[in-house]
């Protein structure tokens, strides 16, 4: 066994900060991911510092904040020339590793049939890197019905890539072309969740025992669309939800079977992670792994009558945060405010390696360890031409609209009334560090 603690980085994509247990309003059903926050510490103010796949990863990476990562948008592949964490694990001795949908590179559509197209670059030793959901089939299509990544690869060689093509052609040219729900006709095996676990599973196998290792796991659920497969459906057919908050609009019936979906889905990673867990437990590292929960950003849910993520409401920029392991502690609930590219630092502290320059982002080891309770004044979160700052109270967005928006998210949970004309002091105050 090493000294230096290996990393799980269990990422998926665009798991809301709420759907996670213990939440008695939702019959939710994740007891690895409970467990792991029984065994470590849960963040409750974890922000994202962009709520959209490709600025937050690039934060995320590089440890920098929207503002300074050099990515705006979906549009942009993650600057090679920054450092990264990645790379820095590496050259400190780490072999550094990754399966699923990496989105560093995302506006290439090119990842290369093995999933080997630029990982070096960044940072990776090793690993897979694969299409996200919608990106797998356009990219799909728009090459004439050829694989550019390695999952459609997989399908293709079992004759599953127009089964899987066949349930989004419905869907392709409408306003919300991912916003469905569908039980899908691919086996168990075939779904995408489960197949960058398997190879999750053997990346983990394949790690030498006398040297540390970093694996993050990039699950592209429980990302839009709400597609499960029919086992999946069978365990959360009839099951009740809350309606949609601030939601006139939409038939409620599809919003409950897209919110069933959903719990599918955050279900179905929870199992895997379970396989992944009891492998590092037979391996004999447990003890000294550190293994980390987050999410990207989170997901609408028809709340405020919106889909998926892209913009400043809890639901899209409040993450999911859990850490887990030796010297963390254990069944803590933290109310810190953190951002979820604090991660780089931390992984980076933990692993003794070189800290990043020009980075913001700020270890939690002092939180984590208990020998700090606060982490930051405020959280900033940004897209495009709005930026939000959350101080764990008030909450202030400019850009969005000709005036501030102000929320008092003690008072206003559901974020249902703009009060920045009657608080113009913490409007000016919350506007000093930007």
């Amino acid at each position: 066994m090493t000294s230096r603690p290996n990393f799980l980085f269990l990422f998926p994509d665009q798991h809301r900060f709420d759907w996670l247990g213990p939440n008695p309003d939702l019959p939710l059903r994740t007891p690895n991911i409970d467990w792991l926050a029984e065994r470590g510490t849960r963040f409750l103010n974890a922000y994202t510092p962009s709520p959209l796949c490709s600025p937050a990863r690039a934060c995320l990476a590089t440890g920098r904040d929207y503002q300074h990562c050099g990515v705006r948008n979906n549009g942009q592949n993650t600057p090679l020339e920054l450092p990264n964490y990645y790379r820095n694990l590496r050259n400190s001795g780490y072999e550094v590793s990754g399966v699923g949908k990496f989105d560093l590179h995302k506006p290439d559509l090119e990842w290369g049939i093995e999933g080997k197209n630029k990982l070096s670059e960044y940072g990776f030793s090793r690993g897979i890197d694969n299409e996200g959901k919608g990106d797998a089939i356009w990219s799909y299509l728009n090459s004439d019905h050829t694989p550019q990544g390695p999952y459609m690869q997989f399908l293709v060689e079992n004759d599953l890539a127009e089964t899987h093509v066949d349930m989004y052609r419905p869907h392709r040219d409408s306003q919300n072309a991912l916003s469905f729900a569908a039980v899908t006709e691919l086996p168990d095996h075939a779904y995408c969740d489960n197949w960058v676990a398997e190879k999750a599973l053997s990346e983990l196998r394949s790690f030498s025992s006398d040297r540390p290792w970093h694996l993050v796991v990039n699950f592209v659920g429980p990302h839009d669309p709400f597609d499960v497969t029919p086992s999946m459906r069978r365990e959360w057919e009839g099951v009740d939800f809350p309606d949609a908050v601030d939601s006139d609009e939409g038939d409620p019936t599809d919003i409950r079977v897209k919110r069933q979906n959903y719990a599918a889905m955050i279900e179905n990673i929870d199992s895997q992670i379970g396989r992944m867990i009891n492998l590092v437990r037979e391996r004999g590292e447990l003890e000294n792994t550190i293994i980390v929960y987050a999410s990207d950003h989170g997901e609408m849910l028809g709340d405020h009558e919106r889909w998926a993520k892209s913009v400043w409401y809890e639901a899209s920029v409040h993450v999911p945060l859990i850490v887990s392991g030796p010297q963390i502690r254990e069944g803590a609930a933290s109310d810190a405010l953190v951002s979820l590219h604090d991660l780089a630092a931390t992984f980076l502290d933990y692993g003794q390696a070189e800290a990043l320059p020009d980075s913001d982002a700020r270890s939690l080891r002092s939180v984590l360890e208990g020998s700090a309770e606060t982490h930051r004044e405020h959280v900033v979160s940004g897209l495009n031409d709005w930026t939000m700052v959350f101080d764990g109270q008030h909450k202030l967005v400019l850009g969005s609209e000709p005036e501030p928006i102000l929320y008092d998210l003690q008072a206003d949970p559901n974020e249902l009334e703009n009060c920045a004309s009657r608080h113009p002091e913490i409007v000016a105050r919350l506007q000093s560090p930007l």
